[in-house]
This record gives structure tokens, C-alpha cells and sequence, in this order.
């Protein structure tokens, strides 16, 4: 048995492609077999929504009159990115207000445009013949911009480790506070919702898939930084480490604040919550069979977030389902765990595409070129610490 993209698509344009997500292919397969479930589904969706660091926005003002070219922006305070041309910017999720400091930042200018809410532009130029204004002042909406798209260099890890602490006082991380001495455990993955974990081999997710982003459609453009996919795989080809990653891309002007939102973390700093959709067609069993994981079968590490000089050691390894029951053991004694990715709103995430699928609105989107499978990462060396 084997499918094609064109086959799929035309099934969904006739409204006969079967869709599942990828917590109720488990049930399909326990009850059918493999064979049978890869014949009769055409599609499995996948979703995480949790908190990513590496997510930001491109946007277009229009030209002043005179003109300038912006080198210093600002945007509700938040300064954003002026190394561009001249009134394009990027501005990051975890830039922080001048003003306000962590509790606003980039993310929250991003969701308040994305909300419909003025957002006050200032910017300053150095002057040029060509563009010799040095100052402007606006107040910008979302369709004031000529263009505003999400651009996230780096989302959906596909197998990213827990968090703990081991020292003797609380620490704040982007993990969220963690307790002294492992006081708690905190995770940042949907499990067998995960994408990456239902493609641990990248054979249907790759530069052009076309997927569901923040409430909008969306696309993979490349490779997320930090890609490290020839890390150690266990007897599922699920990472030991933390795996791939995917730099993705929206029209911001499609996306809605139910699926993308900003993130305080205490004493830490500003993120965004991103809600991310992938589908993965049922091409054949091979495919299936890594769409039918389940939690128990993926495992990650526990890692002490204290240790800041070289490698975090880790302090155990466990299945997303033992961390889903609400507490693990740690060096003999229970600890309680926590998520900070939405299992509630990513299965909400993986029905709604299944919904747009199904009804022809969504199709699929063969990449144009897959990911290597030998791309590793490597550490910064700080000339600095060797002094």
C-alpha cells in the first residue's frame, strides 16, 4: 500500500479524505492493525502550543514624507530591529519594554496588532540625501502595515528535555520558577501530539509543508536553529536529546490571539506562546507506524537547570506519560510535574486542522526539499571565560 500527495489532495478536494489526529490514530491501529489503518487514513494531524523564545515579526510601515530611514524604532516602547532598509523591521517576542520592563515586550506588541490595537511607532534617522527626515512619530494598527508576517527561526523542538533544580535556593527560567533542591519538575512538549515525534525522521515535514500557525496558514521556510538531527535515537527513532527544529512562517494578518499569545515568566523575562499545526499524510505503514507512538514510548531527559558551566547533568529519564501523571520520582523520592505547553489547546489546535482538512479548505503541500539527517550542533566558545 502507498500513497501520493496528488491522491491525498484529491481526496480532499472531494471531501472523502479521512483525517485523524494523532491521539486518536492510536485507537485506529489498537482496533484495526497497521495494514488496515494505513489504507483507510489519509491524514493525521499533529499540534503543540507552548512557549518559543525564537519568535518574532516582520513589518513594512510605508514610507514618510520626507522620507527617513529608520535606524532606531521603537514600537509601544519596545525597541525593535533598524538594520534593515528603511522602514522594514523585525521585532523579537522577548525584547523587553524600556518602559515596563519583562511584563511587556515584543510579544505583546505583536498580539495587540494582531488584536486590532494601536501601537505607537517612533523612529529616528541618522538623515541622508535620499531620505532626510530624522524623526517620525504614528500610531500604527495592523492594517496600516503593508506587510506582517510571524517569522519564528526556531519552533517545535521535537523532543525538548524536562526541568528541575538541584541547588539549595529557587531559580527562574524560561521553564518557568523551579523549585530548590528538585522541588518540581516542569516540561515544554505535547508527547504524542508532538510533530516532530510522529515524523522523527522528517519524511513528510520538511521546507514548504504547508501547515496551521498561529490561526492561519502558514509554512515551514527551513530548518529551525539549533537543528541537530543526528543526535542519539532510541529504538523509535525518537531523539535521546533534543532533536529538530523548524523555522516557520505567517501572514500576521490572518492570525487570531487564540492560537498566539504573549508569555511572562517571573524574574526571567517575555515569550510567546505560538500554536502550531502540521499534518502528516498516511503515505505508507512506515509513515503510520511513528504517527502511532504513544507517550509511554517517548522518552526524555530530566535536566538540573542549576548548573550553568558546561553540559546540565541529567537527573533521570522518563516517559511523557509518567511525566503526564502529575509526578516522577527523582533520586528516590517523588517530585511533582507541571507543563508548560497546553495539552488542552493543542489537542483544540489538532482538531481544528483536521476540521479544515476534511472540509477541502486545507491541502497538503509536498516539501520541495527534506531536511539532512546529519546536521549537529555545536557550543559558542567564549574567548572571555578563557581569560
Amino acid at each position: 500500500m502507498a500513497k501520493t500527495y496528488e491522491e491525498i489532495n484529491a481526496k480532499i478536494r472531494s471531501g472523502k479524505a479521512v483525517v485523524v489526529t494523532a491521539e486518536e490514530i492510536i485507537d485506529i491501529v489498537d482496533e484495526i492493525g497497521l495494514e488496515a489503518a494505513a489504507e483507510k487514513v489519509d491524514v493525521v494531524t499533529t499540534a503543540t502550543f507552548g512557549p518559543m523564545c525564537s519568535t518574532g515579526a516582520f513589518l513594512n510601515f510605508g514610507h514618510a514624507s520626507p522620507a527617513i530611514r529608520m535606524e532606531k524604532i521603537h514600537l509601544n516602547d519596545v525597541e525593535a530591529y533598524g538594520g534593515l532598509a528603511a522602514v522594514d523591521t523585525y521585532i523579537g517576542a522577548t525584547q523587553e519594554s524600556e518602559t515596563e520592563g519583562y511584563n511587556y515586550g515584543g510579544a505583546h506588541v505583536i498580539c495587540d496588532l494582531i488584536d486590532g490595537k494601536s501601537v505607537n511607532l517612533k523612529a529616528k534617522g541618522k538623515g541622508t540625501d535620499c531620505y532626510p527626515n530624522r524623526e517620525v512619530e504614528a500610531e500604527i494598527k495592523l492594517d496600516s502595515l503593508n506587510e506582517a508576517y510571524l517569522f519564528n527561526p526556531r519552533n517545535c523542538y521535537q523532543n525538548y528535555s524536562a526541568a528541575t533544580n538541584g541547588s539549595d535556593k529557587i531559580i527562574y527560567t524560561y521553564m518557568g520558577p523551579l523549585k530548590a533542591k528538585h522541588g518540581n519538575v516542569t516540561y515544554s512538549t505535547s508527547g504524542q501530539l508532538s510533530p516532530l515525534l510522529n515524523d522523527p525522521y522528517y519524511k513528510t515535514i520538511g521546507v514548504g509543508t504547508r501547515i496551521f500557525i498561529g490561526g492561519a496558514t502558514g509554512y515551514i521556510s527551513w530548518r529551525g536553529t539549533q537543528f541537530n538531527s543526528a543526535a542519539e535515537r532510541d529504538e523509535n527513532g525518537i531523539p535521546k536529546g533534543t532533536g529538530g527544529t523548524l523555522a516557520l512562517i505567517g501572514d500576521l494578518k490572518e492570525m487570531n490571539t487564540d492560537y498566539i499569545r504573549p508569555a511572562v515568566f517571573k524574574n526571567y523575562g517575555c515569550s510567546m506562546y505560538v500554536g502550531v499545526g502540521i499534518p502528516i499524510p498516511v503515505l505508507d505503514t512506515d509513515i503510520l507506524k511513528a504517527c502511532a507512538i504513544r507517550d509511554e514510548e517517548i522518552y526524555t531527559n530530566v535536566i538540573d537547570y542549576s548548573v550553568s558551566n558546561g553540559p546540565k547533568p541529567v537527573v533521570a529519564r522518563v516517559s511523557y506519560a509518567e511525566l503526564k501523571t502529575g509526578q516522577i520520582d527523582v533520586d528516590g523520592k517523588p517530585v511533582k510535574t507541571a507543563p508548560i505547553t497546553s495539552l488542552v489547546k493543542s489537542r483544540e489546535i489538532a482538531e481544528v486542522l483536521k476540521e479544515k482538512i476534511a472540509s477541502g479548505s486545507f491541502e497538503l503541500q509536498k516539501p520541495i526539499e527534506l531536511f539532512p539527517q546529519d546536521s549537529s550542533v555545536g557550543p559558542l566558545k567564549d574567548r572571555s571565560s578563557e581569560a
